[in-house]
């Protein structure tokens, strides 16, 4: 059974996120090994500046790092990634669980992802052109992976 890994950065703050993770969670206990893993925040003025903008990412990110699993395949969540189909999102899925064991999948904070955590990924995935808050991008992500899971089944949730 695959082992999927949601490494993100904060916590749920919104009771209407936290159900609707909690019910996808739910739906995907028969289908995987679910961890959703949430590392601390960096703390920023209102209005920071660019460097602390770069400490923050290099923060957040290198917590992620110590996240991953050496032989674990890295998706990271970023606005330049590859925009794929539920469809394709699937297929890559079934390919990639016959390498290996565990799927990262990552989230950073409001600032996104540093370059060499980047660089580190097996493949970077983007939701599309537009912006989301990045707790709800974790609602997104794991409604993705339970469809991507039933499209492999071919059940009728996926039409």
């Amino acid at each position: 059974m695959l082992t999927i890994n949601i490494i993100c950065v904060g916590k749920l703050k919104e009771a209407y996120l936290r159900d609707a993770i909690e019910e996808y969670s739910k739906r995907m206990k028969p289908l995987c090994r679910l961890s959703i893993i949430e590392l601390p925040e960096e703390r920023v003025s209102d209005n920071p500046s660019p460097a602390q903008i770069t400490h923050t990412v290099a923060a957040e990110s290198d917590r992620i790092m110590q996240k991953l699993g050496k032989g674990d395949y890295v998706i990271a969540m970023c606005v330049e990634g590859r925009s794929i189909s539920s469809e394709e999102f699937s297929q890559r899925l079934e390919s990639v669980s016959m390498q290996t064991s565990t799927v990262d999948l990552i989230i950073g904070g409001s600032w996104g992802l540093s370059d060499a955590l980047k660089a580190r990924a097996d493949f970077k995935l983007s939701m599309g052109k537009m912006t989301f808050p990045h707790q709800l991008c974790r609602v997104m992500l794991l409604e993705q992976l339970y469809r991507a899971f039933q499209i492999s089944k071919g059940t009728k949730y996926h039409k």
